[in-house]
């Protein structure tokens, strides 16, 4: 009788712990209070958007952006408007400041009608994404209730080093749409790095570097592989304000700074053991050229920089140059602060310790390693601090020296801004620990590593940071398996679909249907792409006088090809990359069964059904000569397959295509 009792009271304390859980929106980051109230309220599909008249000019975009993304997510049409609201409308207004709410917190009160106010047109935008959440997770119907809810720690960002790997700006975009879903609201973006001269020879002048702005003072600096010109960078930021998104342009000097010296070798430091990447920071020339570099893209009427911040870096110098780099620093730091712009860089000043004053004040720190400047000693040094520890919050795909993805579920259970690598935790509540961000860094050059395959690794990532950032209640209420449920149900941002999901298995041409190619036909199909893990089956009989590199599929992001140079080999290319399938040659002139497999590991291909061959697990090594070793890099062979369009207008397929079907797996491979 004892064993049953307990048994009931067991169910019953899992039956009012899943009630619980279930009576508050299920939102990423989770809502800080909710009141639930009786009932649902079924927004219409044709609806308004009603704006309190006094607060028109300073929620018009806002509302305007949500009615964009209620079309987008759901197919809603509803019109902008200003007055009273009625049952049904979505009603945004201005609020006095709250002091518990600040500038970013909100209210959402859904009755007969939903309201949401704030203080500031910030707090009405990010009570918005909680509402697009709501809407996506309620299909039938919102819960009637109040939530007040506003972010713990001020500054929840992400870093993306695009020196060494080019983002497209498309690319940066979308970002900016998934950073803001879930209520991050900074993005830095690293405009020059280079690789490590091992993997290029030893030979600094063969090393990959890149600078990824315009520059109209310094013709040929910028990047020939990529790079944003002034008026979309300029573009960019302005569609990041509307979203709620702070843009953190970084130059990193005056280490990491091989663009600089490739460009003008004069500029390089002259003790060569220091590496050519090391600007000299004695020769008034180097002054000189950032000072012009800086001014640029601060200075003027109109500055390419729109923003209230700029990053200069100033990370990993050699350490026996100690006072002159602290003289650098202090002398940037002035000169950012001289064109009304606050300066932030990398924490370095623990590990450079000298006797040149540098003024701080008013900086913001990136705290990234316990060696270089940890979370102690930039709080108590004067700093405005960002927690962006190397150990936990770096992402460097394809390493063995960091993490290629973030621990999720330590992150969720264990981690908060406090904390640093080594144990190590500052006291909560200290107001210059402002928040904090993770990074992504792509450390080795031309490892095959695609734009999608960085986002496989930052998405997860960002919805738990989001999470213990905004600081919800959910931290205590829902276990991580429940958690991470969510997010994989969760959409990456209205109108973005990097991850390529699939809802189910999809034929895209009709069965048995033979589908007949001369070489310049297209097919269109209703996927753009599929992503991982997935398999694509077709069926092909190519001509018995088969087109050379003909295109078999194309989508966004990549192409694939039958008949590589001529070999009958199956290949693809993506960003600049080409794999190919050394193991099958495809016969011309019969029909052959295709399948082919990906996940975020690599990529098969299976004849017949018979798997024929496996790209993953590629290595390189070189010697090291600085450290007298040898090193290795492991080479991405990924595919998200295309499948927009079957054939080429002009190098297509030549042959016969029928049952061409995509199937998304269960689970992706990590």
């Amino acid at each position: 009788m004892k064993k049953l009792f307990t048994l009931i009271i067991s169910l019953w304390v899992c039956s009012l712990a899943a009630w619980a859980q279930e009576s508050i929106p299920q939102v990423i980051p989770a809502l800080q209070n909710w009141k639930g109230y009786s009932g649902r309220l079924v927004l219409p599909g044709e609806g308004r958007i009603v704006i309190e008249p006094s607060a028109e000019a300073q929620l018009g975009e806002v509302a305007a952006t949500l009615a964009d993304d209620l079309k987008e997510m759901f197919g809603r049409m509803y019109r902008v408007t200003t007055g009273k609201p009625s049952r049904q409308d979505i009603y945004l207004y201005l609020a006095k400041p709250d002091k518990a709410l600040g500038e970013e917190g909100y209210e959402l009160d859904i009755r007969s009608y939903v309201s949401l106010g704030a203080s500031a047109p910030k707090g009405v935008f990010w009570g918005t994404r909680t509402l697009l959440q709501m809407l996506y997770n309620q299909p039938e119907g919102l819960q009637k209730g109040k939530a007040a809810d506003f972010p713990a720690y001020a500054h929840r960002g992400f870093m993306l080093d695009t020196g060494r790997k080019f983002f497209s700006m498309d690319f940066l975009k979308s970002y900016v749409k998934i950073l803001s879903f879930y209520k991050m609201n900074e993005f830095q973006i690293h405009l020059n790095d280079n690789g490590f001269v091992e993997f290029f020879n030893n030979d600094w002048n063969q090393t990959y570097a890149a600078f990824r702005l315009e520059s109209d003072c310094f013709p040929g600096l910028t990047a020939k592989d990529g790079s944003y010109t002034k008026a979309e960078f300029k573009e960019f930021q302005k569609l990041a304000n509307r979203y709620g998104i702070e843009i953190i342009p970084e130059i990193d000097v005056p280490a990491h700074s091989l663009a600089f010296t490739h460009y003008n070798p004069r500029l390089a430091a002259e003790k060569k053991e220091y590496g050519m990447d090391h600007l000299d920071l004695y020769k008034p020339e180097v002054y000189a050229f950032l000072d012009t570099l800086f001014a640029e893209y601060i200075g003027g009427d109109d500055p390419v920089f729109t923003g209230s911040y700029v990053h200069i870096g100033t990370d990993e110098y050699n350490i026996k140059e100690v006072e002159q780099f602290r003289y650098f620093t202090d002398y940037y730091l002035k000169y950012i602060r001289s064109f009304g712009k606050i300066p932030r860089l990398w924490g370095s000043l623990k590990q450079m310790k000298g006797t040149t004053q540098v003024d701080i004040k008013g900086c913001y720190v990136n705290a990234w390693n316990y060696g270089w400047l940890d979370l102690e000693t930039a709080l108590k040094e004067g700093y405005k601090v960002i927690n962006t520890c190397d150990a936990y919050l770096y992402i460097v795909p394809g390493v063995n020296y960091y993490h290629d993805y973030l621990d999720t579920r330590w992150l969720y259970n264990e981690w908060t801004p406090e904390q640093m690598n080594n144990g190590f935790e500052v006291e909560k509540g200290n107001p210059d620990l402002l928040g904090a961000m993770f990074a992504v860094w792509n450390d080795r050059v031309g490892n095959g590593i695609s734009q999608q395959d960085v986002h496989a690794r930052c998405f997860p990532a960002l919805q738990v940071l989001s999470e213990k950032m905004w600081g919800g209640e959910n931290r205590n209420r829902m276990p991580y398996e429940a958690f991470e449920k969510l997010c994989h149900n969760m959409p990456e941002a209205p109108g973005v679909n990097l991850l390529a999901k699939v809802k189910g298995k999809t034929a895209l041409i009709p069965s048995e249907e033979v589908l007949v190619f001369s070489g310049t036909d297209t097919v269109n199909t209703v996927l753009d792409e599929i992503g991982y893990p997935y398999a694509v089956e077709f069926e092909i009989c190519p001509d018995a006088e088969p087109v050379t590199d003909a295109v078999l599929f194309k989508g966004p992001h990549s192409v694939v090809l039958t008949n590589w140079n001529g070999t009958g080999k199956f290949a693809f290319r993506r960003e600049g990359y080409e794999f190919v399938f050394h193991n099958y040659r495809l016969p011309a002139a019969q029909w052959t069964k295709i399948r082919i497999e990906g996940d975020g590991k690599g990529t098969s291909l299976f004849v017949n059904g018979k798997l024929e061959e496996r790209l993953e697990g590629r290595v390189g090594e070189v010697y090291n000569a600085k450290w007298k070793r040898k090193d290795r890099i492991w080479y991405m062979e990924t595919l998200v397959f295309p499948l927009r369009q079957i054939g080429d207008s002009m190098m297509g397929f030549k042959g016969k295509m029928k049952n061409v079907v995509c199937i998304p797996q269960e689970k992706a491979v990590q």
